[in-house]
């Protein structure tokens, strides 16, 4: 019975010259799309965790009010209840300079006149779910006033993140099952033009699971080493996307970060891709050799 180890020799025997390097090609792009798509749902998961550590529990009172002197009196009168309030973390007032400055761009300096009433805010941070017992102290101070929470107006942005990372879920699913059909239509292709090859081995005693081991060996080593290159580049790309993005200084955007353990787990997805073709192919191999050898 012959038995074929690892290494060149196998190799060369199922060589298939220019189907091998398309192969290999193929297995480059496929892991590159994959970890793109892997990199950006890693990446939009982090962004919406950090999003709700970041508004969980965080409140901010406006309140609007034409004479200056009456919305001073209620700003400092809610600063002080709130900060009594059960549940409260801490109350502040926002800096009016500010306020002022973010309102710049579109009102343009004469929204800075003194002359023009201007809202005054409060920051509030809560330690637990004390939203309804802060908006009845808001109602007894200032009846006037409004609260809103941070995690209801910014809903739709954290939806929307959500639905890209399960976009990027079902993306790296997609091309997963279009890899192993591309090894399933290789492998047979291999059968194909070596079939006097594997006639010979059986006229010398291989079985089909020997014939197999040479086929998955073979594909594992071709999607190994294109899956490395495409990896490697698209690696490159994501760390160059994610400097760029690091630079723009927004703090939504700031969460798409990626961590020592989301690095680790793209380099990873070579690997696994090599074992999800050679699973392919010995599934290819014997089920083909089974009906008709």
């Amino acid at each position: 019975m012959v038995d074929y180890g690892p290494g060149a020799r196998d190799r060369r025997l199922l060589d298939q010259g220019k189907a091998t390097r398309v192969m290999t090609w193929i297995m480059a792009i496929m892991l590159f799309l994959t970890v793109l798509a892997g990199a950006l749902g890693l990446g939009m998961f982090a962004a919406t965790a950090q999003m709700d550590r970041q508004l969980t529990g965080r409140l901010t009172v406006q309140i609007v009010e034409a004479d200056a002197g009456l919305r001073d009196r209620q700003t400092a009168a809610l600063v002080a209840g709130l900060a009594r309030t059960p549940g409260v973390a801490s109350a502040r007032e926002v800096d009016r300079a500010h306020l002022a400055e973010l309102l710049r761009p579109w009102l343009g300096d004469a929204g800075l006149d003194s002359d023009l009433p201007m809202p005054a805010m409060i920051d509030v941070e809560t330690s637990g779910d004390g939203a309804a017992l802060i908006e009845r102290t808001v109602r007894q101070i200032a009846p006037g006033a409004r609260v809103d929470r941070h995690a209801q107006w910014l809903s739709p942005v954290r939806s929307f993140m959500v639905t890209m990372s399960w976009l990027a879920v079902g993306l790296m699913l997609l091309i997963a099952t279009a890899t192993a059909a591309v090894v399933l239509l290789a492998t047979r292709s291999g059968l194909d033009t070596h079939r006097d090859t594997i006639d010979v081995l059986h006229m010398l005693g291989s079985t089909d699971v020997q014939i197999a081991r040479l086929f998955q060996r073979r594909i594992a080593f071709d999607t190994l080493m294109g899956g490395l290159a495409g990896a490697l580049l698209a690696l490159g790309v994501v760390w160059f996307l994610q400097r760029r993005t690091a630079a723009l200084g927004s703090e939504v955007l700031s969460g798409v970060s990626l961590s020592v353990r989301d690095w680790a787990l793209l380099l990873l997805l070579p690997l696994l891709f090599a074992l999800l073709a050679t699973v392919s192919a010995r599934v290819a191999v014997l089920r083909t050799l089974g009906k008709t050898l």
